[in-house]
């Protein structure tokens, strides 16, 4: 494992994100708006990101090229936030979330032409299999979508793109950048859509600010565990390749929270998602397997 920090980060964004997938639902079945959902998110980035500034002696980068990288990263998954909620408003969920998930075909692309990352034949293996079970998670195989229209599709496809092209500037930030300076601007940039998720919300309807499972404090628990993973996330792409890191963290951590919910809510997976947990796990065996063909090191007084 310490040979390959990138998987012990991967391993880690793959069970927060999993406990966060798990319980991620509950504040919203109860009441509390998707949208104070992520303003409450977006307050549990915070911590996190001030612990990993304090591990470089609070030297953030505040040049031209990171604050620009640092926004494009921020805003891409954010706004991208924030195109989902609109979307699950017009749109049948179930086809929605398996269109998005396919996000890292778009990091492994542009991977492969701008970084100019390659991969052996095992981990060309495991990206396709996690990408084959990564719509199978969220999939239901209902019919009838005809009746929302079309709008819906065009805005999958934009949150798709966004989160793709976000994975890809992880990466590529973190060959000039600190991965707690990213963090950080990730972090500004979603308390700065705060206010346009306040504006989304619909006040009139009752909502729970108490300390309940429908209340904003609740919600806080859950959130932090996405913020963490989200972190480790970041550490990762600065170690290992993103065409490898992308698909093995977005298709590991929906097998974790289905292995979750089977053990702790008795919940029995579907065809589709059990063909989705196979797939998971035989992509992540191999993608962790894979034998490290580069060193990959960090800017010279740069430290991770």
């Amino acid at each position: 494992m310490t040979s390959k920090p990138w998987l012990l980060y991967a391993l880690v964004t793959m069970v927060f994100w999993g406990l966060w997938g798990a319980f991620a639902g509950v504040s919203s079945e109860h009441g509390f708006p998707e949208t104070l959902v992520y303003c409450v998110w977006a307050v549990t980035m915070v911590p996190p990101a001030i612990w990993a500034l304090s591990r470089i002696n609070w030297q953030l980068q505040y040049d031209a090229r990171s604050i620009v990288y640092g926004c494009i990263i921020g805003f891409l998954g954010s706004g991208g936030q924030m195109v989902l909620f609109h979307a699950v408003k017009t749109g049948p969920a179930y086809l929605i979330f398996p269109v998005i998930s396919l996000s890292p075909i778009v990091t492994i692309v542009l991977s492969f032409f701008f970084l100019k990352e390659r991969t052996t034949k095992l981990g060309l293996l495991g990206i396709i299999l996690a990408l084959v079970a990564l719509p199978l998670f969220d999939y239901s195989g209902t019919a009838g979508a005809g009746d929302y229209g079309s709008g819906w599709y065009a805005m999958a496809l934009i949150v798709l793109g966004a989160w793709g092209v976000q994975a890809f500037f992880m990466k590529l930030s973190n060959e000039s950048m600190h991965a707690e300076s990213i963090f950080f601007y990730m972090m500004i940039t979603g308390l700065a859509l705060i206010p346009v998720a306040l504006m989304m919300t619909d006040f009139s309807a009752p909502i729970d600010w108490g300390w309940g499972m429908g209340g904003p404090y609740f919600a806080a628990m859950i959130q932090i565990l996405n913020s963490i993973g989200a972190l480790c996330l970041v550490y990762a792409f600065r170690f290992g390749k993103a065409m490898v890191v992308s698909p093995m963290t977005n298709a590991g951590a929906p097998l974790t929270t289905a292995i979750l919910s089977l053990a702790l809510l008795g919940v029995v997976p579907g065809g589709y998602r059990l063909a989705g947990i196979v797939l998971a796990l035989l992509a992540a065996g191999l993608l962790a397997a894979e034998p490290e063909d580069e060193a990959v090191s960090l800017p010279e007084g740069k430290k991770a």
